[in-house]
C-alpha cells in the first residue's frame, strides 16, 4: 500500500520529454523518470529521487527484455484486475485511483505499466526457481540419507469453473455472476456433470486442471481446496477473470519420489527477503549484460 495515496498532490512534472537512456534499444525518457520519481515520492522514499527513479526505469527496461525473451505475456485484463484490486485495498474506486495518480504526477498509464512489469517479473522469478530445483531422485536420496521415509501427500483431481466477467463490465455484472456461480457450485457433485450444467449458461469456462499434489496447490486456492471434500467445490471467489470456484473430482493419498522432491523444495523455499535477494541478483546480472547508453 502506498503511503499518503489518499492525499492528492499537485502535479509539477513537465510534459516535455527527451531520451535519457537507451536500454537494449528501448528508450527511457525524462518523462518516464519524472513519473517514477513522483511514484517514489508518494511512497515517502528518501534520497535523490531523480537518480533513484532513473535506476528503477533502467531496471524495468532490463527486466522487460528478459520477460520478452522468455515469451511471457501479461494481458490488459490481468493488469486491469490488479489495478482494481489495488484501488480497492486503498478504499478507492478505480476512477478515484485514476484521479489521485494523475494529481500526484504518477499517471494511470505509468502505474499500469509498473504493474505489468511486476507481474511479468514475478513469472520470470518463478520459472528461474523451477529450473534450479533439485531432481526427484536427488530429493529422495537426500531424504533417505537423513533417515526419513518417503512422505505422502494428497493428490487431487481438480476442475476450475470460471464465470467470465470482462473488466469493462465488472462493476455492473460481477454480483449477478457470483450468484450464478454459487448456484452451480451448490449443484456440483462430480466433474463428469459440470459441462452439462454449464451448457445453458453464457460465458462459462470449464477447465480440467488434472492431477495436482497438495504442495503444488496455488497459495490463493490451497486453503479452500484442502477444506473441501471429493465431490464438492470450494467457495466462489472473485478473481481478475470474474467469479470462479474449484471442483474436487477426487482426492487420494500418494507416496512417491515427486512428493519427496516437493517436500524438500517447500522446506528450502525462502522468505520474502530471500526472494528479494534473488530478484536483485538476477537484475544485476541482466543489467551487467545489457546495452545501456546514456544520452
Amino acid at each position: 500500500m502506498l503511503a499518503g495515496l489518499s492525499a492528492p498532490l499537485a502535479a509539477t512534472a513537465s510534459q516535455a520529454s527527451e531520451i535519457k537512456y537507451i536500454v537494449n534499444n528501448v528508450p527511457v525518457t525524462s518523462y518516464d523518470i519524472q513519473r517514477r520519481a513522483a511514484f517514489l515520492r508518494i511512497q515517502n522514499r528518501r534520497g535523490n529521487l531523480q537518480q533513484l527513479a532513473a535506476d528503477e526505469m533502467i531496471n524495468q527496461a532490463v527486466r522487460a527484455s528478459e520477460i520478452q525473451r522468455m515469451n511471457i505475456r501479461i494481458s490488459d485484463d490481468q493488469v486491469a484486475g490488479a489495478y482494481e484490486r489495488f484501488a480497492k485495498s486503498n478504499n478507492m474506486s478505480p476512477s478515484q485511483m485514476d484521479q489521485v495518480l494523475n494529481q500526484s504526477g504518477v499517471t494511470k498509464a505509468h502505474f499500469r505499466e509498473f504493474i505489468r512489469s511486476q507481474m511479468g517479473w514475478s513469472q520470470v522469478l518463478s520459472q528461474q526457481s523451477r529450473s534450479s530445483q533439485m531432481s526427484e531422485q536427488d530429493a529422495v536420496q537426500r531424504m533417505l540419507q537423513q533417515g526419513g521415509d518417503k512422505p505422502s501427500a494428497t493428490e487431487y483431481m481438480l476442475q476450475q469453473v470460471i464465470f467470465v466477467v470482462p473488466a469493462s463490465e465488472r462493476r455492473a455484472k460481477l454480483g449477478a455472476r457470483k450468484r450464478e456461480a454459487e448456484a452451480m457450485r451448490q449443484r456440483f457433485q462430480n466433474c463428469e456433470t459440470t459441462r452439462e450444467f454449464a451448457k445453458g449458461l453464457l460465458d462459462v469456462t470449464v477447465r480440467d486442471l488434472g492431477r495436482v499434489l497438495e504442495p503444488e496447490l496455488p497459495s490463493d486456492w490451497a486453503k479452500e481446496v484442502k477444506a473441501a471434500k471429493a465431490g464438492s467445490a470450494t467457495v466462489v471467489r472473485e478473481t481478475e477473470r470474474g467469479a470462479e470456484f474449484i471442483g474436487i473430482c477426487s482426492a487420494r493419498e500418494v507416496s512417491d519420489d515427486r512428493v519427496a522432491q516437493m517436500v524438500f523444495q517447500a522446506e528450502g523455499s525462502g522468505s520474502s527477503e530471500d526472494n528479494n535477494d534473488t530478484s536483485k541478483k538476477l537484475t544485476e546480472e541482466l543489467r551487467a549484460k545489457a546495452q545501456i547508453i546514456r544520452r
